[in-house]
C-alpha cells in the first residue's frame, strides 16, 4: 500500500503560477507510473499528467501542454506538478495517483491507478 500526501493548492489569480507536491510513503519502492488527476464541480474526474517510474517520459493532456510540467524525486519520493500561466478553468481539486501495474498506454484512465491522494483545491480566479 501506498500513501499519497497532495500540498501546495491555493487561490491565485489568472496568469499566476502553482506548484503542487504529492508526498508518497509506504511501499514506494512498489510505485511505477505516477499522474496527477484533476475534478471541477459537476464534472468527472479528468487526466491532467503522467510521469515514468525514472522519469524519462511524460505525459499531458491538450489543455495544460506548454502551462504544466510534471516532475518527480525519487529520492524524496516526491511527484511534482509545476502550473504556470494559469486559467479559470484550471480550477479544481487536484489528486495525485500512483500504480505499480499501470502500463503507459492506460496512463489516462483513472481506474487503473490503485492508490490516491486526499486531493488539494486550485482555485484560479479571473
Amino acid at each position: 500500500q501506498v500513501q499519497l500526501v497532495e500540498s501546495g493548492g491555493g487561490l491565485v489569480q489568472a496568469g499566476d503560477s502553482l506548484r503542487l507536491s504529492c508526498a508518497a510513503s509506504g511501499r514506494t519502492f512498489s510505485i511505477s507510473v505516477m499522474g496527477w488527476f484533476r475534478q471541477a464541480p459537476g464534472k468527472e474526474r479528468e487526466f491532467v499528467a503522467a510521469i515514468s517510474r525514472d522519469g524519462g517520459t511524460t505525459a499531458y493532456t491538450d489543455s495544460v501542454k506548454g502551462r504544466f510540467t510534471i516532475s518527480r524525486d525519487n529520492a524524496k519520493n516526491t511527484v511534482y506538478l509545476l502550473m504556470n500561466s494559469l486559467k479559470p478553468e484550471d480550477t479544481a481539486v487536484y489528486y495525485c495517483a500512483a500504480d505499480t501495474e499501470v502500463r503507459w498506454v492506460e496512463i489516462m484512465e483513472s481506474q487503473k491507478y490503485d492508490d490516491w491522494g486526499q486531493g488539494t483545491q486550485v482555485t484560479v480566479s479571473s
